[in-house]
């Protein structure tokens, strides 16, 4: 079955997907020989072929993440704050994608132990309102680093319907920012205004990397040398760790 939004062939949520599936399948035709290289150290290549994956070679720099800056293993996540897949795998709540999170117990038995150090990447291409959740993600991460995870995870707990329609927006995102509290609202909003040209350009940069890396959908990851593709059971990351970490 599809495990993340891509343009690939989809099976069992096709209904429910099916309208972003159109918009992007032209240009995200390779999507379906993703699936089948999860987790096994490589990534579709432009001309289908696999191709070697290092983190190593993920610009991270300045990027959000959570962890140990010099945590053993690294792993690189590309997401879509719209992407119902990457709720699925973060925080759960989907009933079409029938999957426990795998997130939660990933930061509980590698982040929190200093094992592991995930890089929150940028693979925005479901609408506005996926932009402009990007833009309040880099605002929030200069302006409050301690503060980013509560908030990423409280805006993937407020999605609702995906692309451009219900939660997502920036007053809908400054409503949230003003219930979770200890934010100053204003003052994300002035920094998202004054430097919504470079938050861009680093959005499509970022878009644009996982694209070059394999990454035809969301969620994607690169674990170490591993490659995962989509909202997987715990199982297929525990694995790519634990390999590594040995």
């Amino acid at each position: 079955m599809p495990t993340n939004e891509s343009g690939s062939a989809a099976k069992d949520y096709s209904k429910m997907y099916m309208p972003v599936a159109v918009i992007v399948a032209g240009v995200l035709i390779a999507g379906g020989l993703y699936f089948g290289l999860a987790a096994k150290g490589t990534a579709p290549a432009a001309n289908g072929q696999p191709q070697a994956v290092n983190v190593k070679d993920v610009k991270t720099d300045g990027e959000p993440f959570i962890g140990k800056a010099d945590a053993k293993l690294v792993m690189a996540y590309w997401s879509d704050y719209q992407c119902p897949f990457c709720k699925a795998v973060e925080v759960g709540g989907i009933p079409q994608i029938p999957i426990a999170p795998s997130i939660p117990t990933l930061i509980k038995d590698y982040v929190d132990t200093g094992k592991l150090k995930i890089v929150f990447k940028d693979f925005v291409f479901l609408g506005e309102d996926s932009t402009t959740a990007a833009e309040y993600e880099h605002a929030i991460w200069k302006l409050y680093p301690d503060k980013f995870y509560s908030w990423r995870e409280a805006m993937y707990k407020a999605q609702d319907d995906e692309g451009d329609k219900g939660f997502g927006d920036a007053a809908s995102i400054d409503t949230l920012i003003k219930k979770l509290g200890g934010f100053d609202v204003a003052k994300i909003k002035a920094d998202v205004a004054a430097n919504k040209a470079a938050y861009d350009a680093d959005i499509q940069s970022s878009t644009q990397e996982g694209g070059k890396f394999g990454i035809q959908g969301t969620p994607g990851f690169i674990i170490g040398k591993q490659s995962i593709d989509g909202a997987q059971e715990l199982a297929a990351f525990k694995q790519a760790i634990d390999s590594q970490l040995k």
